[in-house]
């Protein structure tokens, strides 16, 4: 009986991991999205613009308009990325040298996994209250040009912001990747690190 509700609950959490792994697949890509079309209507404008009467009838081309493209394209590589590697990658999805993790044994790898990512998980803790701190500071500096899209509100702060949810995330990523070393031991390294089950 106590079996088959943990197998229950094992179940349950996939299902919730699962909705939450596509979310952050559909963000990335909605991301991903908006920077292509953001790109496509740079090149648009650029080209349009050489056609100096082509404003005159169609006034949406008016290259004016778009300045802000550039730093919005910015502002989505930033998120693409740290959003990504925060919520996306997986660890072994990552280039690693590991000649020497997987020369040893099992039992050493398993202190190779603690150690390091104990090391990573302390060190992103400490620096989130730096990051925070700077992140104040940014609240007061406006963007040169995505205030003519989002409005007066939006500041340098909330562009640099996903850095803090990576911090926070992947310190722990790697917690709970120490937790299962701690636990079970570790079989495959590259999943271990990252609190992923092999496959």
């Amino acid at each position: 009986m106590k079996a088959a509700r943990e197998a229950v609950k094992r179940g349950k959490m996939r299902r919730v991991q699962a909705v939450l792994t596509h979310f952050a697949e559909a963000v990335a890509a909605t991301m991903m999205a908006l920077l292509f079309v953001t790109f496509i209507v740079q090149i648009v404008v650029r080209y349009s613009a050489r056609l100096e009467w082509l404003p005159h009838y169609f006034p949406f081309l008016d290259p004016t308009l778009y300045g802000w493209t550039l730093e919005f394209c910015l502002l989505l590589w930033i998120w693409l990325v740290f959003w990504g590697n925060a919520f996306v990658v997986r660890a072994r999805d990552h280039v690693t040298f590991d000649i020497l993790f997987f020369s040893v044994r099992p039992a050493i790898r398993r202190w190779f996994v603690i150690l390091s990512g104990l090391a990573i998980c302390v060190a992103l803790i400490l620096s989130v209250e730096p990051t925070w701190s700077k992140m104040y500071i940014l609240r007061l500096k406006k963007t040169a040009t995505l205030s003519a899209v989002f409005g007066d509100w939006i500041r340098m702060r909330d562009v640099y912001s996903i850095y803090l949810f990576f911090l926070v995330a992947v310190a722990l990523r790697y917690a709970w990747g120490t937790y299962r070393a701690i636990r079970f031991g570790v079989s495959e390294p590259a999943e271990a690190a990252s609190g992923a089950k092999p496959e």
